[in-house]
């Protein structure tokens, strides 16, 4: 649910948060989820090991720490949950054989993915504005193909990277269509209650890959639980593994997706979508910058302007459907 920065207070664990400390922890989330692109990198497991035991110990820390993570476990949860578990599968291969730049804007091009098959998935009318973001976001993700990718000791295979990226995106889309699925059953079921489909949409917020807030907590867990058993035959036996990897592994777990999960859940319940949206392009911005101060992953030209253009049309289309939302409660 969204409310204005100036009335953004409320109780997290029986205290009173700030607007100022919920935008702090949407930044904090933002943050947290950008160093996922390094922090693969820069462990020597297996993508498919990586993959799992990453997810694995994603699904444990959520358990633990969210208490709706344990609640609404059905089948709806489960249906999103695959799509989810093939985003977080999908961006780990990505991220072991392209650049960390492309990855991450190629994924972001899932708004036009939505564009295009919620009429049929979700019967949503497209309408003439969102043509002209779909196009933007085409443009940006084409760019992303021009010329020849560099290799990099962390890039080895740009061709087929890129193509897992891509196919990320298409399952990211998946995963937020499954999330405004689920949340017009919610919104259904909370009428009688006074609660507006809108407050119980989990999609009515900004959600950066790989999390999303709210009452989408248990289709995350569930897809954190289905990648880590549906990749755990490929990730074993495990060799020569160091401390270290172990210690990397552990921490995109914990903290790259569970604590910034917490983090997000936390803020985005004070943080109107539209301010959210844009702390939130912290993190595709900073993703890139991490690869290249740590693994000397240098992105090229094309793909910095393609992701420009990505991330513009996507922060475009929110403002947009923000001005739309302001004007139907007006």
């Amino acid at each position: 649910m969204s409310v204005s920065a100036g009335e953004a207070r409320g109780s997290i664990g029986g205290a009173p948060l700030s607007s100022g400390g919920a935008r702090l922890r949407v930044l904090a989330a933002a943050l947290t989820f950008s160093i996922g692109g390094a922090g693969i990198k820069a462990c020597q497991l297996t993508s498919w090991q990586v993959a799992s035991f990453r997810s694995g110990i994603a699904a444990v820390t959520l358990l633990l720490l969210l208490p709706e993570a344990r609640r609404g476990w059905n089948a709806r949860a489960a249906l999103v949950g695959v799509a989810y578990a093939a985003t977080v599968t999908l961006f780990v291969l990505a991220n072991k054989l392209t650049t960390s730049a492309n990855t991450i804007f190629l994924q972001s091009t899932a708004p036009l993915y939505i564009l295009l098959l919620s009429p049929w998935l979700l019967r949503e009318h497209v309408r003439a504005r969102d043509v002209g973001v779909m196009a933007v976001v085409a443009l940006g993700m084409a760019l992303l193909f021009v010329g020849t990718e560099r290799r990099y000791a962390t890039a080895p295979d740009p061709v087929h990277g890129n193509i897992l990226a891509t196919l990320s995106g298409l399952c990211w889309a998946l995963t937020l269509m499954g999330l405004r699925w689920m949340g017009r059953h919610e919104g259904a079921a909370t009428a009688a209650t006074g609660t507006s489909a809108a407050d119980a949409d989990p999609t009515s917020t900004p959600l950066p890959a790989p999390a999303a807030p709210g009452s989408a907590a248990p289709a995350v867990v569930i897809g954190n639980l289905l990648a880590f058993f549906a990749v755990l035959p490929l990730a074993l036996p495990v060799h020569a593994a160091r401390p270290l990897d172990w210690a990397i592994v552990a921490g995109l777990g914990t903290i790259q997706i569970g604590i910034a999960y917490v983090f997000l859940t936390e803020g985005l319940r004070h943080v109107r979508a539209l301010e959210a949206s844009m702390l939130l392009l912290l993190e595709p911005v900073l993703n890139p910058v991490w690869s290249w101060l740590i693994h000397g992953e240098k992105p090229r030209a094309w793909s910095l302007l393609g992701g420009a253009i990505i991330l513009g049309g996507t922060l475009a289309k929110t403002w947009m459907d923000s001005r739309r939302g302001d004007d139907e409660t007006t």
